[in-house]
């Protein structure tokens, strides 16, 4: 007898399900509020968490692993890391801004940004040279609402 796995199932129907049905299976399976980024980062994290839930996640000495990796990023300060690891958008993502009728095209990379053809540790760096004034990064691109924090 031959059993049905209903994950691949769920996964395919993520590529099709409308957005406000996205966020509702990340409330669910999260337990929080979804982030607000984009529906590909939604859907590639909803695809892992169903799979982590029905599969089980990361081995116990991969998470350790991957512990100690971060504390070498980051001294060890888990605050910073998963604030970090929750507001980064995914690689690949493209951050549109016009800035004084110049439209400005910044593309997430694994470790930072470019723009302009040129490498960035940071969205602020960036700002910084469009403008020719100190901005927070995540608010000139629309990340984060300096009135709210987030």
């Amino acid at each position: 007898m031959t059993t049905h796995d209903p994950i691949p199932a769920r996964l395919a129907a993520l590529k099709t399900a409308p957005t406000p049905e996205l966020k509702a299976q990340w409330r669910e399976l999260f337990e929080s509020e979804p982030p607000p980024f984009n529906r590909r980062y939604l859907e590639s994290r909803l695809a892992y968490r169903i799979q982590e839930l029905a599969y089980g996640g990361l081995k116990p000495e991969t998470v350790r692993r991957l512990e100690r990796l971060g504390e070498e990023l980051d001294g060890g300060d888990r605050t910073k890391r998963s604030a970090r690891a929750d507001m980064m958008p995914i690689a690949g993502t493209r951050l549109i801004r016009e800035w004084r009728g110049c439209e400005h095209i910044v593309t997430v990379t694994a470790d930072g940004f470019t723009w302009q053809g040129r490498p960035y540790k940071s969205l602020s760096g960036i700002a910084r040279a469009i403008t020719g004034t100190r901005w927070n990064g995540w608010v000139f691109f629309g990340l984060k609402n300096h009135r709210r924090g987030g």
